[in-house]
This record gives C-alpha cells, sequence and structure tokens, in this order.
C-alpha cells in the first residue's frame, strides 16, 4: 500500500463525505492550463474538513499543497506524486470585522474581495481588483499590481504550523517582502487573513477599480492561457523591459511564447507543456544574462 493509498483510507476516516480525486489533471485547476495528474486532491467543504485534511496528511509524513485558483503554478507533465487540497470551497469566509476590515478565508479570490471592500465603502484594495488569484496564495506571496500589495493591508494572518497547531501572526512577524513572506519560508499554510482598509466612497472606489482594470485588459495578454507575470522584478530594472530589450517578444517553444503584447508573460498558446514554458525561461534568462547582466527569477510556483 503506498502512501498516498493510506492517506486516502485516513481522509474517510477523519472526513467521511469528503471528496477526493486520483490522478486528476491539473492542467484543469491552473490558469496555464499545463499539468499531469496529480496523486491525490481533496475537496473539503468547511474550514474543518480543510484542517482535518492537513493534519491528516502531516501524521503520514506527507506535506499538502494547498491549491486555491492556480493563477501563479506551473505544473509538471507528468504524474505528480503530491497531495493538493483545495481551498476554494472550504475556506470561503469573508466578512466584516469593526467597521473597517475584512475576515478573508484563503479560498476567496482577491477580486471578490475587491468587490465586498467597494460594496462597504472601503478603500485600500482597489489594486488588487484585477489579480485572479485567491487570498492563500496572494498573502504568501506578497502579490501587488499598480503600486499596492498585500503587505500594506494584510494586518494578521491565520494559519496551520507544522505540529497541526493554529497560530496567527500579525503585523511585521509575517515578515513580508517582494513576492515573499514568512509563509513561504517555513511550513506554514495560510487559513485566512484579516485586512485592514480606510473609508472611501463608493463611486470613486468603483471608478478606480475599473480603471485599473481596463489598463490590464490593455496591456496583458488575457486572451491567452498563462501563469500571470512570469519573472519577478530584478532591482534596477523591469523584466518585461529587459525581455523585450533582447528581443525576445513573440519567441516561442512548442506552443509557449513570450507575449508578443507584454513581454513578462509567457503564454499559452494552445497546448503548451511544462516542458516547452521551462525551456523557453531558461533561454530568456540565458539571452536577458548575456546581454543585459540582469539575472530573472522565476515569479510563477512550479509543482514538478
Amino acid at each position: 500500500m503506498t502512501s498516498f493509498d493510506q492517506l486516502k483510507l485516513e481522509l474517510h476516516r477523519v472526513c467521511p463525505g469528503l471528496l477526493i480525486k486520483e490522478q486528476e489533471p491539473m492542467r484543469d485547476h491552473t490558469s496555464f492550463r499545463i499539468g499531469g495528474p496529480v496523486a491525490l486532491m481533496a475537496l473539503p467543504q468547511t474550514t474543518e474538513e480543510t484542517i482535518a485534511c492537513i493534519k491528516a496528511a502531516r501524521s503520514l509524513g506527507i506535506y499538502p499543497f494547498l491549491l486555491g485558483r492556480g493563477s501563479n503554478l506551473l505544473c509538471g507533465d507528468g504524474l505528480l506524486e503530491h497531495f493538493v487540497v483545495k481551498t476554494n470551497p472550504g475556506l470561503r469566509q469573508l466578512e466584516l470585522v469593526g467597521e473597517t476590515a475584512i475576515r478573508c478565508g484563503a479560498g476567496v479570490p482577491m477580486r471578490q474581495v475587491a468587490c465586498f471592500a467597494q460594496q462597504n465603502s472601503l478603500t485600500g484594495f482597489e489594486f488588487a481588483h484585477g489579480i485572479p488569484g485567491s487570498m492563500g496564495g496572494g498573502v504568501v506571496m506578497n502579490a501587488g499590481a499598480y503600486g499596492g500589495e498585500l503587505a500594506n493591508v494584510v494586518v494578521q494572518t491565520t494559519a496551520l504550523n507544522e505540529e497541526g497547531e493554529i497560530i496567527t501572526l500579525r503585523g511585521e512577524a509575517q515578515r513580508f517582502g517582494y513576492r515573499h513572506s514568512v509563509f513561504m519560508e517555513e511550513h506554514l499554510l495560510v487559513l485566512e487573513a484579516r485586512v485592514q482598509l480606510m473609508k472611501g466612497d463608493p463611486t470613486a472606489i468603483q471608478e478606480r477599480m475599473d480603471d485599473l482594470l481596463r489598463r490590464r485588459k490593455h496591456t496583458q495578454p488575457l486572451e491567452y492561457a498563462s501563469g500571470g507575470s512570469t519573472f519577478k522584478r530584478p532591482q534596477g530594472a523591469y523584466a518585461a523591459a529587459l525581455i523585450d530589450q533582447c528581443g525576445l517578444k513573440g519567441y516561442q517553444v512548442g506552443a509557449a511564447q513570450v507575449s508578443e503584447k507584454h513581454a513578462g508573460f509567457v503564454v499559452n498558446k494552445g497546448g503548451a507543456t511544462c516542458r516547452d514554458v521551462l525551456t523557453l525561461v531558461d533561454h530568456v534568462k540565458e539571452v536577458v544574462f548575456q546581454q543585459t547582466g540582469f539575472r530573472l527569477e522565476l515569479e510563477i510556483i512550479t509543482m514538478l
């Protein structure tokens, strides 16, 4: 019996009725539309089931991968020996705390949080309206856009540590940096976050959100599947400008292409594989370094 067989039995024991999928294609769960089958995927419907899934896995020495909307994830082409827990069904709490704070489950899309804030006349989260990911992944990577980032508004995060204890980290303890947080450094699985905003005019907030969405549609290749911004911004430069400067816009490997619209995006033109993307990425990194001296780092997360 494999460790995943044991885990399946344990999951059925601690969460009767839990929806479990075997050999589930990850291409159906990522914005890149790339990825082979994952060994085991659980879709818990409540916070309690989500925590039980995580604890069951860890009791067997298996470290689960919490998956939100898969908007910043590139998965390998073959069988992926991972246990994936989808946060979308279970971690969906979204509520006001006092007058200006919002409690957000890890599975809530950032776009939904932005709309909820607008509906409650709260400003400060407009920048995230067009970010396709969920709060959990956003917190882990300190997602940001158009001059804003979650580090500016997330005042505390509740997570599960390696011992299966629920802990809450506040302020500087979250160790936010550029596309970085303590949750990336340590084995902490984000369950929910609290966002602190300010009172504002709902009409002005909506106008700001609409403007940013128009800018995103105008400048980004939203017509193709992608993992969002592919590379981190190197200190002192911009990845897209460097790639464009090196004449790599439109460079293609298989069905993976450096977007002709925005060089910072690698897009799936239809049927691209993980190998296509990684081969393209390696070439881009090498050319950019040779021609400019800048070393590009991936912003997307890989599951191989």
